[in-house]
């Protein structure tokens, strides 16, 4: 049991990213993904190409009825305009400062808290839901809606990112998730993850994250993208059957991961099966 605990902290020890300066990211801003857990205030679409976003989402929400919201979870190799968000080569350039040439998408999650949505994103490390080892993904919070404070921006607690999995309780009523950190009262001060439509963040896998209701008369909608490098391994065969993924650049020399062409459809049909939860 003792050497199941420690294989376990191992693998989720977070990998400082060497110092360099990147084909995107500055040397500073690397430092800070390191010491802090996460970087954020990147631009990847202009404002016109984000309202196109935002008319994308809309229509795949119109399609997806009244609980689209949270729905669209994990169909980046199903829906066309979704496949292509994921690789951007923007984004994806920046997502190689820190991943390296070789980057899979495993996952993907339009989450839009509507206007008066009561529910509240539990602080939680997203690396808890997920059977991956070693915890090396880096999601993308791309901002569909001008996000803030106000709407119900995500809110990160910065420097918990090394500390290895912490302690967390089965979550109660209201909350998106069913379990939440113990005592992140005392982790810190939040910041809010505030953005406008076009922007992004990256954050590691272990950073403790949430959000509150969305008390306002403004949705908040983001897409939040997952990557990590080849080695890493889905260590649950279920599991591994709700994944399907993309080699969004390079390629894969492990041969774990089934790459998924580009789609020709963007008609969004609900699927049964696993689903790699997190939220934001």
């Amino acid at each position: 049991m003792l050497a199941h605990k420690e294989a376990r902290a191992e693998a989720s020890a977070f990998e400082p990213i060497p110092r360099r300066v990147g084909r995107r990211l500055s040397a500073a801003q690397i430092d800070h993904y390191n010491r802090e857990g996460y970087v954020t205030g990147l631009t990847a679409f202009s404002d016109e190409e984000a309202e196109r976003n935002r008319a994308y989402f809309d229509t795949l929400l119109t399609q997806a009825g009244p609980d689209g919201g949270y729905a669209i979870n994990c169909f980046q190799a199903r829906l066309a305009g979704l496949w292509d968000l994921c690789t951007n080569p923007t984004i994806l350039d920046h997502v190689e400062d820190l991943l390296g040439p070789n980057i899979i998408c495993w996952a993907s999650h339009f989450f839009a808290k509507m206007p008066g949505d009561p529910k509240t994103v539990p602080w939680h490390q997203d690396a808890s839901f997920w059977h991956l080892s070693p915890t090396r993904t880096v999601t993308v919070w791309l901002a569909i809606d001008d996000t803030d404070a106000e709407n119900a921006a995500m809110r990160f607690l910065p420097r918990t990112h090394d500390k290895g999995p912490l302690e967390w309780r089965a979550a109660g009523d209201g909350n998106v998730l069913n379990k939440e950190l113990v005592g992140a009262e005392a982790m810190g001060e939040p910041v809010s993850n505030d953005l406008l439509a076009g922007q992004f963040s990256l954050h590691a896998d272990m950073l403790a994250h949430g959000s509150l209701p969305n008390r306002s008369d403004r949705r908040r909608c983001g897409l939040t993208i997952r990557y990590c490098p080849p080695e890493v391994t889905v260590t649950d065969d279920t599991w591994k059957q709700g994944i399907e993924a993309i080699i969004c650049r390079g390629f894969d020399p492990s041969e774990r991961w089934q790459h998924h062409a580009r789609p020709q459809s963007d008609v969004f049909i609900p699927k049964d099966g696993p689903r790699n939860v997190g939220g934001n």
